[in-house]
């Protein structure tokens, strides 16, 4: 069984986010992909169903959990199939919680994938453990069905604040035993004038075995439509700021989809001895 490694965000190796990528034309079982998921001990691996040329199912397993929506292993699960699975240059993901996502390649190699767009709902109130656990000041706080989103000051706060991950782990597994959803926590600001981009974020998950994600497609369904509003744009590039670093091409589009770009690199081509 055949497996790739692809850095997604980014045109270069050992930047962007890795993910490993399989192909199947039947599920494995979720226990034996959950143990592949753990050995690879990559943020995540995509396992992708093949129905034909163009239409596929994916779904996303943690080194620890299964996750219902992962765009940095979209990314290099539809570079995968581009590459070597079909002369198609349009494909269609189903997925289990959120409907169709609709990709395509442009000419010039860029995955072009179009989501759902997850708005953040702004928090009046938030949890004490956010102020303790970050070390710069928080300007707002919002939550959507993936993450807490807070806000500081400026592109360089982002860039330089210190998380406490034992704190937010334990807010996590405290959630978990209360029966609420246990999120992730996003920090964002606005590029400014320092930065060439429109906005800048980071990602932490400790709970889920990922203290800082490298590039997290994902949670710029809900971050974008933040900064496009506040910006008052509807075309923004994105940065996430982890040491690997990743770029985001970002569009509003109509009926609530939003089209996220990037580009991609192969690592490796491996096989797995099951």
């Amino acid at each position: 069984m055949k497996i790739y490694q692809v850095d997604a965000f980014s045109q270069y190796l050992f930047q962007g986010n890795p993910a490993a990528v399989i192909v199947l034309d039947e599920w494995l079982a979720d226990e034996l992909m959950q143990n592949i998921a753990l050995e690879n001990n990559l943020s995540e691996t995509a396992f992708i169903k093949r129905l034909d040329d163009t239409h596929y199912l994916i779904r996303w397993f943690t080194p620890t959990a299964e996750v219902a929506f992962c765009g940095h292993a979209t990314l290099a699960g539809a570079f995968v199939l581009f590459q070597y699975f079909t002369q198609a240059t349009k494909i269609e993901f189903e997925v289990k919680q959120l409907g169709t996502f609709y990709i395509s390649r442009a000419e010039d190699g860029k995955i072009v994938m179009n989501f759902p767009i997850r708005r953040l709902e702004q928090l009046e109130e938030y949890p004490e453990i956010f102020n303790e656990a970050l070390n710069k000041p928080i300007q707002a706080v919002y939550s959507n069905a993936q993450a807490y989103v807070i806000e500081l000051g400026s592109a360089q706060d982002v860039m330089d604040v210190h998380v406490d991950f034992l704190k937010l782990k334990a807010f996590g597994e405290m959630r978990a035993v209360m029966e609420a959803p246990s999120l992730d926590v996003a920090v964002t600001a606005s590029g400014g004038e320092e930065y060439p981009y429109d906005c800048i974020s980071r990602y932490f998950a400790p709970d889920i075995g990922i203290n800082e994600d490298p590039v997290t497609g994902s949670i710029h369904t809900a971050i974008v439509p933040l900064w496009a509003e506040k910006l008052g744009k509807t075309e923004l590039l994105a940065y996430q700021a982890s040491p690997r670093g990743g770029e985001l091409f970002c569009r509003i589009l109509d009926d609530e989809r939003i089209e996220i770009s990037g580009y991609a690199k192969l690592y490796m081509i491996g096989d797995l001895f099951l």
